[in-house]
């Protein structure tokens, strides 16, 4: 259920590190013997198994693969291809640059989504709060919300329901995403979201961009190309594509109309494509246009991120609102009964 892949701070330093040691005529066996000491924990131990793979007289490819997921395909495939070519340093360093950069567009996901889920604890702590006092100055035999929560017990089942909510929405995801299945349902649920389903889309195609174009830089054949650039998208709906996309060009149709036929790809991107396709230049096209995805990918996240604090707000809002109707009729109950 949970990812045992390394993390891509960890793998991108790791790459950078191979590559400036094969750059500078470092042998391979020593260079990966170098950079299992210059990691902690269990990437350091599965370096050095890959030192004694090598050893033994593998190749770095069937070493990284014997490991199972704790390397992403992408660099697998890569690595494979920097092998037969003879530029694993070049391999490596761009590697190390896309990982880098894919770290870099996750903190920034993370710094935008911060604001807002602040707002969302201090709302959910402010309810409580408000739970607490009515609790206290109300007659406790009157539940004035009309929620059974009252005082100091109801604040703990207030709290505790959402902690737990919380807990279970996290391990529900992890289950979920653990699946391709799972993660196409969810992934073309949440892309069906207006603001949610942009941010989403223009993430994937930032990724996907980058991806493409170091792959065929690297020399990767076309499939093996596009079903690595799209599984690096980390997107279920992209990743569900595969067989389609693939094979309408291996059947002989243009990436333009593979692209557009998809429909995963705006106008825009798919105009650039067909430029590209007619120059002959499409991976040096999405290669330079990449940024400019990832700029448009971190707006559509600014958008996001203030749409979800806009809505926490309008729920603390709603919330204060429903308390003094609620106050105010189960007062104007409690007096009409009173009436003689």
């Amino acid at each position: 259920m949970f990812s045992a892949r390394i993390p891509l701070g960890q793998l991108a330093n790791v790459c950078r590190s191979l590559s400036t040691s094969l750059s500078a005529g470092v042998p391979i066996l020593k260079a990966f013997d170098l950079a299992s000491h210059k990691v902690p924990g269990q990437l350091g131990k599965i370096l050095a198994d890959i030192v004694t793979s090598l050893k033994q007289g593998e190749d770095v490819t069937s070493a990284l693969r014997s490991h199972g997921d704790a390397f992403p395909p992408l660099m697998v495939d890569m690595l494979s291809v920097g092998e037969q070519s003879g530029a694993l340093p070049e391999v490596l360093k761009s590697l190390a640059n896309h990982y880098e950069n894919t770290l870099k567009l996750k903190r920034d996901f993370i710094g935008q989504m911060i604001g807002p889920i602040i707002r969302l604890v201090a709302a959910v702590h402010i309810i409580a709060l408000l739970i607490y006092i009515l609790g206290m100055v109300g007659d406790r035999k009157t539940d004035m919300l009309g929620w059974g929560l009252l005082g100091g017990s109801g604040v703990m089942l207030w709290l505790g329901a959402w902690y737990l909510g919380t807990v279970s929405a996290i391990i529900s995801y992890k289950v979920i995403t653990a699946s391709l299945h799972g993660k196409l349902v969810l992934h073309r649920i949440l892309m069906a979201i207006p603001v949610v389903g942009g941010c989403m889309r223009d993430f994937a195609i930032a990724r996907f961009s980058w991806a493409f174009a170091l792959t065929q830089e690297a020399g990767l054949p076309i499939d093996e190309s596009l079903e690595s650039s799209l599984k690096a998208t980390a997107n279920g709906v992209f990743i569900n594509a595969i067989p389609h996309v693939v094979g309408d060009v291996m059947s002989g149709e243009t990436l333009t109309s593979a692209f557009d036929r998809s429909g995963l790809f705006p106008a825009e991107f798919v105009q650039i494509v067909e430029v590209g396709e007619t120059s002959g230049t499409v991976p040096e096209t999405l290669d330079r246009l990449s940024p400019q995805f990832e700029d448009k990918a971190r707006r559509s996240l600014r958008v996001l991120a203030e749409t979800l604090g806009w809505l926490v707000w309008l729920l603390v809002a709603g919330f204060i609102i429903f308390v003094i109707f609620s106050i105010a009729l189960k007062y104007v109950g409690m007096i009409n009964e009173n009436l003689p």
